[in-house]
């Protein structure tokens, strides 16, 4: 009986220590894992829509800033999993119609936005004033929210694109450029987006600028397959849309834009 109870008294000791090991474990993983750092359910996102364009403008010079922008360290856009599903089917769908997607800039790390901050104020730097804000002085920017601390993008499923002209073998002609800082780039610039229709009214327009009946409708193209395929509009942006079932909505991560490791 008593060697009985001293195996059992082990067998009890033997299990205590097997689950201390592996709380500690589980807590020295948890602990580790810092989730603004976690990459797992992000892919590479010409993995999942291969007939996407890349024009990664932020790893370029031909930006606002007017240098490659820090967390950029290769010309690849990632998204999470769920954002780029969503996006696979607007591909598929404007493919039937002769488009394809062209994507400007998709996951942002913050070190990003951190340095468009840094950028903001040092404002004798207007470098690329004529190109992306001509209409307005950079002192502005903070106070009309053109730049902030915080951006969509770095929560991973928010994605800046146009539409590439297969016929044409151009992009479609949205009648403003990627980034431009002004209401010409909202839009209701001209039209209702909600019922499509083009009114011409460029009065929002500081300088007076306008842009055509077709350039309206080549925005709405675009809009109306983001829309159809779950992703919301800005108000602000034609290029911008973000997944309204985004699955990290307040998660901005951290890690730099390059190549996923295998797992």
């Amino acid at each position: 009986m008593k060697q009985k109870r001293l195996w059992l008294i082990i067998a009890l000791l033997l299990l205590c220590g097997v689950i201390v090991l592996f709380c500690s474990l589980r807590l020295k993983k948890d602990i580790s894992v810092n989730p603004a750092e976690d990459t797992s359910q992000f892919v590479t996102l010409t993995d999942v829509v291969p007939d996407a364009i890349l024009e990664i403008r932020y790893f370029g010079t031909y930006n606002f800033v007017g240098q490659r922008v820090d967390g950029y360290l290769e010309p690849i856009a990632l998204l999470t999993k769920r954002a780029a599903d969503s996006l696979r089917a607007v591909s598929d769908d404007v493919m039937r119609h002769g488009y394809r997607l062209k994507i400007f800039d998709a996951y942002r790390p913050q070190m990003s936005v951190d340095h468009f901050v840094r950028w903001a104020a040092d404002i004798p730097d207007t470098l690329m004033k004529a190109y992306f804000y001509p209409d307005l002085d950079k002192s502005v920017l903070f106070d009309q929210e053109y730049i902030m601390a915080k951006s969509g993008h770095t929560r991973g499923s928010t994605v800046d694109l146009t539409l590439f002209d297969m016929s044409t073998e151009k992009e479609l002609d949205m009648g403003g450029t990627f980034d431009w800082f002004g209401p010409e780039s909202h839009p209701d610039f001209c039209g209702n987006p909600e019922t499509q229709e083009y009114t011409g009214d460029g009065s929002q327009s500081p300088t007076g600028r306008t842009i055509t009946s077709e350039q309206f409708r080549n925005r709405m193209i675009l809009r109306a397959a983001m829309l159809r395929h779950g992703f919301k509009a800005m108000p602000t942006e034609w290029w911008h849309f973000t997944l309204k079932d985004e699955p990290f909505p307040d998660t901005y991560f951290t890690f730099p834009v390059k190549t996923l490791e295998k797992r």
